[in-house]
């Protein structure tokens, strides 16, 4: 799947989101698709998904947590 392909998918979800929601979706794409933007910026992100730039810590986070999830048992494809 390609960067745009990826970022069109998470607006979409991030669209489709119920409004109370919306952050958690996020972060739930962000741990989605973290192998497959493993080597954008926060910044790129941000842009490429339509998002704040404040949303880039956001993005490190999960990233971060990410290994850790999959270290736990996680497998991202599931999600």
């Amino acid at each position: 799947m390609t960067e745009q392909a990826i970022f069109n998918s998470i607006k979409k979800a991030l669209n489709d989101a119920p409004r109370n929601q919306y952050t958690a979706e996020l972060h739930l794409q962000m741990i989605k698709y973290a192998d497959e933007l493993k080597s954008i910026t926060a910044k790129e992100f941000c842009e490429g998904v339509g998002l704040k730039s404040s949303f880039g810590t956001e993005f490190s986070k999960m990233r971060n947590l990410t290994q850790r999830l999959r270290a736990a048992g996680l497998d991202t494809q599931l999600l």
